[in-house]
């Protein structure tokens, strides 16, 4: 069997002020700074981003490949934490998908919670 090859690689490095990472991709750089700094992106936010960007790509994709007019789609998340706790106690998301029927939009968001 061959030996599972790294879909995406992520470097982060220090930057000098304590709180906030340089992260290379690619050849894209981003700073994200943690909520003790909070002038930049935080880590947080960035987690987030790319949970919600999966479910607007996932589910577009899906309702091209099914042949779903699928006219615009918003994924709104959030992350709850306690105070002083650093991984979220929960997350919510809220689809929006316009130009679907209800079960067309229920169909598109359960393959996205399905992967």
């Amino acid at each position: 069997m061959s030996e599972k090859q790294a879909d995406y690689t992520v470097r982060s490095y220090s930057s000098g002020t304590v709180g906030r990472a340089m992260n290379t991709i690619r050849q894209h750089h981003l700073i994200l700074d943690s909520p003790s700094i909070n002038e930049e992106v935080t880590s947080g936010e960035a987690f987030l981003s790319g949970i919600s960007a999966c479910g607007v790509t996932l589910i577009e994709g899906a309702a091209r490949d099914a042949g779903i007019p699928l006219a615009h789609t918003e994924v709104t998340i959030e992350g709850f934490r306690a105070e002083g706790r650093p991984a979220f106690d929960h997350i919510g998301m809220r689809f929006v998908l316009n130009g679907v029927t209800p079960e067309q939009a229920e169909a598109l968001v359960g393959r996205y919670k399905d992967g």
